[in-house]
């Protein structure tokens, strides 16, 4: 039986409205002592956070911390990886995801098993979150491609070409003025000019 004073658990929610009541429950369930449960009320983009931080600091040796799921301490795959191993090589602390069973590094009888494949289930999500977020990118790509090809134009819509450009361009050529106070009689930025006299 574990001594609960060793026990910890942390909970995250992303902004003040949202509820961390299911999370609660679940940490109390295992159970984790209310005193030993540390939360943060922040986006999970990195590990900048006081009250994470705070229960880092304390961990020791021996200790479990006990999340409800793996994106509680982050939503970024490379730091939650990163952070696993400082946790678990670095501090020798045991790590127990409630939502995913195979994520419990709790060693019993000397069998080593419980790390390895923790280890292994966490490499392998973080390699299909990477190649999600790729995929995801490689989609937008081809969606924008595609939409090209139909015409649809990204960005702000291009200034008209003023009628009189021809004529302000012409006595440009010949120096009658500069390119700034051709683009002051346009009424258009100088860079605006210079790029239509290029044809673009």
């Amino acid at each position: 039986m574990e001594d609960a004073t060793n026990i910890f658990g942390y909970v995250r929610v992303s902004t003040k409205e949202q509820n961390e009541d299911r999370q609660l429950l679940a940490l109390r369930e295992f159970p984790v002592l209310e005193q030993n449960i540390f939360m943060d009320k922040l986006s999970g983009k990195d590990f900048n956070r006081p009250r994470y931080k705070r229960l880092v600091r304390k961990l020791k040796p021996g200790n479990v911390l006990v999340v409800k799921s793996i994106d509680r301490p982050g939503r970024n795959y490379e730091e939650i990886l990163e952070q696993w191993r400082i946790l678990t090589k670095e501090k020798g602390v045991d790590i127990v995801v409630l939502d995913m069973p195979l994520l419990d590094t709790r060693v019993h009888e000397r069998d080593l098993t419980g790390v390895f494949i923790a280890d292994l289930v966490l490499q392998i999500l973080s390699y299909v979150a990477q190649t999600e977020r790729e995929n995801i990118r490689r989609r937008q790509a081809e969606g924008i491609a595609a939409a090209r090809l139909r015409g649809v134009s990204f960005g702000r819509p291009r200034k008209p070409i003023p009628e009189d450009f021809p004529h302000i361009k012409e006595a440009w050529r010949e120096g009658s003025f500069g390119s700034r106070e051709a683009a002051r009689r346009l009424g258009v930025a100088q860079d605006t000019f210079l790029r239509w006299t290029r044809g673009e």
